[in-house]
């Protein structure tokens, strides 16, 4: 099976979308791996692949979208979950349920996928926050801080929150917001380019390299990068607004620590 086109890291701007179906499977069907990416299913879901998606599937810290996905033969089937493959390298499976148990699709029908735009924008705007405030953090404490490192992020708006190593002391809470305010009032745009491994060290960004084999990716792909103009730059696979400023109003929740790890919260509007 090909991997699915993630038709999404080209062009974030794309809410709808044609492309074809390769298979229509249902959730008792999945592999045990599969079946446990989706809490909550049951035997009235499917999972539907295509050859395109312009669905992200949840990860990276960012959350799935939903939406829905229509053939012109009037069958439609609604996506509450997209997660990626952990059987088959690099398709995405689209989770959800036909609006008429009788009519679904077919492998080779053409549908027309639609997300919801809304939750796009929102999960963008979190992700966009989290790494303006990473890039606020770092550059604020990468000296201050022994150890220090950024580690991961949830961009999930009940529970966003950037992770570092190291101790950071409440102390620094308002030296990050004001950081964080100057990077989004700065409206700083917000690029989307493809790096390989010789353009992370002519950044010198050497420490940023992804790992290759881990990810799966052939030797002549290429790292999808989120660039903060003027901020830092991030291999990432997820959706962003196109400047700062789009972020809104970026809170800085608190500061936790534990184990020589601290965690940055954050809130949006």
């Amino acid at each position: 099976m090909q991997r699915t086109y993630l038709a999404f890291q080209h062009n974030a701007k794309l809410h709808s979308l044609q492309t074809v179906v390769r298979a229509v499977r249902s959730f008792a069907s999945l592999e045990e791996a599969n079946k446990g990416l989706f809490k909550g299913a049951n035997e009235e879901d499917h999972v539907v692949v295509t050859e395109q998606t312009i669905f992200h599937p949840q990860g990276g810290g960012q959350p799935s979208d939903v939406g829905a996905i229509r053939a012109a033969s009037g069958a439609s089937f609604d996506v509450s979950a997209v997660r990626m493959n952990q059987v088959t390298d690099g398709e995405v499976l689209h989770l959800g349920r036909f609006t008429d148990a009788s009519s679904h699709f077919k492998p080779g029908d053409t549908v027309t996928q639609t997300i919801d735009s809304e939750k796009r924008n929102l999960y963008s705007r979190y992700h966009t926050a989290g790494h303006v405030l990473g890039a606020a953090v770092r550059h604020l404490l990468e000296n201050e801080v022994a150890n220090f490192d950024e580690l991961k992020a949830s961009h999930f708006p009940d529970s966003a929150s950037c992770e570092f190593q190291g101790l950071i002391e409440g102390k620094w809470k308002d030296s990050i917001q004001a950081r964080v305010d100057e990077y989004i009032n700065k409206d700083m745009p917000v690029e989307i380019d493809f790096w390989d491994e010789d353009d992370f060290k002519a950044n010198g960004l050497e420490r940023l390299i992804p790992d290759r084999k881990a990810m799966g990716m052939a030797d002549n792909e290429k790292f999808r990068v989120v660039n903060i103009k003027g901020a830092e730059v991030y291999p990432c696979g997820g959706t962003h607004v196109d400047s700062t400023q789009l972020c809104g109003k970026t809170n800085v929740k608190k500061i936790s620590r534990s184990k020589g790890i601290s965690r940055v919260s954050y809130l949006l509007p």
